[in-house]
């Protein structure tokens, strides 16, 4: 056989897949990065940061962080994939209106970014997971500014 007469190759193009039968390639973000352990030292990094924080620890009423702790981390499970105990127990995040009695501006804006940069960084993600959950928080950040005002 010629190479004039071979069949020709198919010109199928190739595909990533992102999904397969509706579920995500690979598991969902949350479990790409490790899951409820990989959440847990986040929040909890985030929160070491906090309880030093002059501007943002009097936003807590607890005495205890532990609260706040367990509610951040149930949402961002809930966001990325995982568990969907928050809605289960609090129902729709609602996070302006959640936010709403406290002063929420630029500088606490800015305050919270940076522990939560910080605590991050401490995972050490790879790049791509980092920029994709880093975005995120970044946006839902500047989404609770409710003043200006200092």
């Amino acid at each position: 056989m010629s190479d004039e007469t071979a069949p020709a190759p198919s010109a199928q193009p190739i595909m990533l897949r992102s999904a397969e039968n509706g579920v995500q390639a690979g598991g969902s973000f949350y479990e790409q990065i490790g899951g409820r352990p990989t959440f847990e030292r986040l929040v909890h990094a985030f929160y070491r940061g906090v309880a030093d924080d002059e501007v943002l620890r009097p936003m807590y009423p607890e005495a205890d962080l532990g609260p706040a702790e367990q509610r951040l981390l149930m949402f961002l499970e809930q966001y990325w994939g995982g568990p969907t105990t928050y809605s289960e127990q609090r129902g729709h995040p609602r996070l302006r209106m959640r936010h709403a009695p406290f002063t929420v501006n630029p500088d606490a804006r800015d305050r919270w970014l940076a522990h939560m940069r910080a605590a991050l960084d401490d995972l050490a993600l790879p790049p791509l997971q980092d920029a994709t959950l880093w975005a995120y928080l970044e946006r839902a950040a500047h989404a609770m500014v409710n003043t200006f005002e200092a």
